[in-house]
């Protein structure tokens, strides 16, 4: 959107600029998290729609600490998701200190699956989709996949080994029952990067202590974080997959995402 007004006090932002509002609302600037720089970790952290209002309205208010600075020539659906979904895989590929030319393997090719390929593959790895049947394939490999991994008929983790073994698995569809299995597919001090809140799940501990492997998360990131994510996806053209619907249509667009119908985010606009 864009701003129409500001505190008398504010000198970061102006009425006229584009900006955004991300999932990360604000921090409180004194803990530990804040002093690190994970603003997105604060204790006392902000979520809009969440613990603040969120953005299904003609008007909003935000956080000037958390508003992401969004670019004039940029189309306001195509960058909305990305203040979600991409920042959250975006930030969190790029957090695992992964060496390009390196395996990352995506599981799921969702909402967040079909961006963590682009992102990674641009980023410069090996990206592998995985994916239950065959039917996603010729859709993975367009995103940029270099290799498909249908993990209803293989077993995923031969499979990745026989290609190396993946530095990092991204874990996007929200199923448990994977999670043991792509352990296997992990090369020595490999990561499986969760990004999808599954609760418990088993986990076998043998191949993590002989090989360094670790179960990870990364909570999406702050306002640095999504306009980098942004920046990064104009330059090198990684797009989310949206459908439209006008705000009046909102609660159409609720009841169709709650059914998981979307290809991939569903964008409430204002025209």
């Amino acid at each position: 959107g864009t701003v129409v007004s500001v505190p008398p006090s504010e000198k970061k932002w102006k009425v006229g600029d584009r900006v955004g509002g991300p999932w990360h609302g604000g921090h409180d600037h004194n803990c530990r998290a804040c002093g690190r720089g994970l603003f997105q970790m604060c204790s006392n952290k902000a979520i809009n729609g969440v613990t603040r209002n969120g953005g299904y309205g003609q008007y909003a208010t935000l956080r000037t600490e958390a508003a992401v600075r969004v670019p004039k020539d940029a189309e306001p659906a195509d960058v909305a998701p990305l203040l979600c979904a991409g920042v959250t895989v975006f930030n969190g590929i790029r957090n695992m200190g992964i060496t390009a030319g390196d395996i990352v393997a995506v599981q799921g090719l969702g909402g967040l699956g079909h961006l963590a390929i682009q992102y990674a593959r641009k980023m410069g790895y090996r990206t592998v989709a995985l994916s239950r049947g065959t039917e996603k394939k010729d859709f993975a490999m367009k995103l940029g996949a270099n290799d498909y991994i249908d993990i209803k008929a293989n077993d995923v983790g031969e499979e990745l080994q026989k290609l190396g073994g993946a530095a990092c698995i991204v874990v996007t569809a929200p199923n448990p029952d994977v999670i043991s299995p792509l352990l296997n597919g992990l090369g020595p001090q490999g990561k499986l990067l969760v990004h999808t809140a599954i609760g418990p799940v088993p986990v076998n501990t043998v191949p993590m202590v002989l090989n360094a492997l670790s179960v990870c998360g990364w909570p999406s990131g702050h306002a640095q974080d999504s306009e980098d994510a942004i920046a990064f996806a104009q330059t090198h053209g990684v797009k989310c997959m949206i459908e439209k619907f006008p705000l009046e249509k909102a609660q159409e667009a609720m009841e169709h995402m709650l059914a998981g119908k979307p290809r991939f985010r569903a964008v409430l606009t204002m025209d």
